[in-house]
């Protein structure tokens, strides 16, 4: 279920979302709970954590508006809740990644 309505959002969010903050972000996991009532929808964004949490602020005032072209797309029983919520795991895998890369660096040639 968390792919079907991640794939709606996403969708959404590109067609229905004006405001520029939003521009840029990426949805990288729905978690819907058990009773379909919730689904978490996390962002992440290319240009950072500031943008992202920015983009995050511009998808949850736009939640009702989503919800709504959300149940018109997808035929569910109960329309979720959506909460839109920074994830700092691409963030923390670009650090390591410049980690290493500095550390292969330092290291020199062999």
């Amino acid at each position: 279920m968390g792919a079907v309505i991640q794939r709606e959002i996403a969708g959404l969010a590109l067609t229905d979302v004006t405001d520029p903050r939003a521009q840029g972000a990426t949805l990288t996991e729905v978690s819907v709970s058990p009773d379909l009532k919730q689904a978490r929808v996390f962002v992440t964004h290319h240009a950072g954590e500031e943008a992202a949490r920015a983009a995050v602020a511009a998808l949850n005032h736009a939640v009702p508006r989503l919800r709504h072209a959300l149940a018109q797309r997808v035929q569910l029983r109960v329309v979720p809740a959506l909460v839109f919520t920074y994830d700092p795991s691409a963030d923390r895998g670009f650090r390591i990644e410049a980690l290493l890369r500095e550390a292969r660096r330092d290291r020199g040639p062999k």
